[in-house]
C-alpha cells in the first residue's frame, strides 16, 4: 500500500489579513498538489456558508490548473476533501468530506438525510474521513463505510498540553483493522517513522505541511 499523506488546512495560521491568507492557502494547495499529497482537507470552520463555498471553488481550481501543469511525468491524484459541510462538498463537486468527531455519521451521508441529497445532487460517492480517537470509534467508523480514519492525537500537541495522547500502542492496535488508519496529532518528521512502523496507512497533519515545504517533507516521509 502506498503511504498516504494528507493535509488539513488553516488559512488563519498563514497571515495576519484575511486577503493574504486566502493567497498564500491557495499557494499551499497549490503546492501541496504539485508533492502529490493524496488528501487536503479545507478545514475552515469560522468561514460562512457562502465564503467557504467561494473558497472551495478557488481551490477545486486550483488543484486542476496545478495537475494540468504538471511536467514531472506522473499522475498527481491530490482531492479535496470539505471539513464537515456535506452540503458544499456536493456544491462545488469536491472528492469529499471529513466528518469530526460527533458529526453526522458516514452511514447517514451515505443511505439518508444528507445522502438522499447527495443522490439527488450527484451519482458519484464521496470519499469520506472521520476523526476517532479510541478504537471504538475506529470500529464506528469502519462498519459505517468511511474510506479513512484519523486517528488523534497520537502525541502530545504543543498547543494543547492538556490534551491525553493516544500513543504509539493504542495506534497499532487501531491499525489492524481493515480501514486504512492515518496518525494525526503532535506529528513531526522525527516521530513519523514510529507511527508508519505501526501499522499506519499514512500521516495526517497541519504544521508539518504547513509550515515546511510540503515537497520536502512528502519526500521524506515517502523514503
Amino acid at each position: 500500500m502506498n503511504l498516504l499523506l494528507y493535509y488539513i488546512t488553516d488559512r488563519k495560521a498563514l497571515a495576519a489579513d484575511e486577503p493574504s491568507r486566502r493567497h498564500r492557502l491557495l499557494e499551499k494547495i497549490a503546492e501541496a498538489t504539485s508533492a502529490g499529497i493524496d488528501y487536503i482537507q479545507l478545514r475552515e470552520k469560522d468561514l460562512s456558508t457562502r465564503e467557504l463555498e467561494r473558497l472551495a471553488s478557488q481551490a477545486i481550481e486550483v488543484i486542476a490548473e496545478t495537475k494540468k501543469l504538471a511536467t514531472n511525468h506522473c499522475s498527481l491524484n491530490t482531492a479535496l476533501l470539505i471539513n464537515s459541510r456535506t452540503d458544499v462538498a456536493l456544491a462545488v463537486e469536491a472528492a469529499g468530506v471529513h466528518l469530526p468527531a460527533n458529526d453526522i455519521s458516514p452511514a447517514e451521508i451515505k443511505s439518508c438525510g444528507a445522502g438522499t441529497h447527495a443522490r439527488e445532487l450527484s451519482p458519484r460517492s464521496l470519499v469520506i474521513s472521520v476523526s476517532c480517537h479510541s478504537p471504538e470509534e475506529v470500529t464506528q467508523a469502519e462498519q459505517q463505510g468511511a474510506d479513512l480514519a484519523l486517528f488523534a492525537p497520537v502525541f502530545e500537541k504543543k498547543d494543547t498540553p492538556g490534551t491525553k495522547a493516544t500513543g504509539i500502542s493504542q495506534l497499532r492496535e487501531v491499525c489492524r483493522y481493515k480501514i486504512p488508519v492515518l496518525a494525526l496529532g503532535g506529528i513531526t518528521l522525527e516521530n513519523a517513522a514510529s507511527c508508519l512502523y505501526a501499522g499506519a496507512a499514512g500521516i495526517a497533519a497541519i504544521r508539518l505541511f504547513q509550515e515546511n515545504s510540503i515537497a520536502a517533507i512528502a519526500n521524506k516521509l515517502r523514503r
